[in-house]
């Protein structure tokens, strides 16, 4: 069994344009991002994933000027290396009036499965960017509808204090499958912010169309260790079921923090063995490489 990455990027500075990356000096929510503001190549992921076991990935957009720019690069990506199946997640702006005309354009690159909108980022972030604005747009619940019409997945970036009112906006989605990226944020690791978490991601788990992705853990905690992450993906396994839940690296973000093999080390420690297939394949398999 070749393993599948569900939540990593890669990115060629001179190829596309990435204006996070190209501001220098700026800290962001994960931290100090200035150790990846350089080109991160296939090659790269491939040397860190294929010796842990894995055969595939997704690609998720990771803010590029131009997202349609992004896809078309990914694309020319995974048409190059047919040994290493890759599809992709790319930014669609569910507001946009032209939505429907760009999403037909996005299915004519056969490696895209999904859109993704970032609703939350981090508290701070999102006070600036005003993206949580979404969430009271009646045009991003059609977007949201148009998407799951084509057949595409819809990637959930948003931090636990905005899980009640959207989980109320993806009800009304169902035929949508969503992905929540990263477990859902919890960036208060206190015993006390972890209670309220698990409450707060009951109105996401309950969504049949919801799946989680263990994903990301350390932008909140750059020292982590296993046993600081074990609570959060003890509850997202509980809440969601083994068969709905998918791992993902977030390479090279999470690379500011530990090497792909502690981090999927720590993984395996904590998942009970019996449900490594699942969360390490199945899962994944079923929602992106169909």
């Amino acid at each position: 069994m070749n393993m599948i990455d569900s939540h990593h990027h890669l990115w060629d500075l001179k190829a596309v344009e990435y204006p996070w990356l190209n501001a220098k000096g700026i800290k962001r929510f994960f931290g100090d991002p200035t150790p990846i503001q350089r080109n991160y190549l296939l090659d790269e992921f491939r040397l860190d994933a294929q010796k842990n076991g894995f055969g595939s990935s997704v690609h998720i957009q990771v803010g590029a000027q131009d997202g349609l720019a992004e896809a078309k690069w990914v694309q020319s990506i995974s048409d190059a290396n047919p040994d290493w199946p890759m599809v992709q997640v790319v930014f669609c702006d569910l507001t946009s009036p032209d939505l429907e005309s760009v999403l037909d354009g996005y299915l004519k690159l056969p490696s895209v499965r999904g859109v993704r909108q970032i609703i939350g980022r981090a508290p701070e972030e999102d006070n600036s960017t005003g993206t949580n604005d979404l969430l009271n747009s009646e045009a991003f619940l059609r977007g949201l509808r148009s998407v799951g019409e084509r057949g595409l997945s819809f990637d959930l970036q948003l931090i636990p204090e905005l899980m009640v009112a959207t989980s109320k906006i993806l009800k009304d989605a169902p035929k949508t499958k969503v992905a929540l990226c990263h477990a859902g944020s919890p960036h208060d690791r206190t015993t006390k912010g972890l209670e309220v978490y698990a409450k707060q991601l009951g109105e996401m788990s309950r969504l049949s169309n919801v799946t989680c992705k263990l994903s990301g853990l350390g932008m909140f905690d750059h020292g982590w260790t296993t046993d600081t992450i074990k609570t959060i993906i003890d509850i997202c396994l509980k809440q969601f079921g083994e068969n709905r839940c998918m791992f993902g690296s977030n390479f090279p973000v999470d690379k500011l923090y530990s090497s792909y093999e502690t981090l999927f080390e720590s993984y395996k420690e904590i998942i009970p063995k019996e449900c490594h297939e699942t969360v390490f394949y199945k899962v994944a398999k079923d929602f992106y490489f169909y």
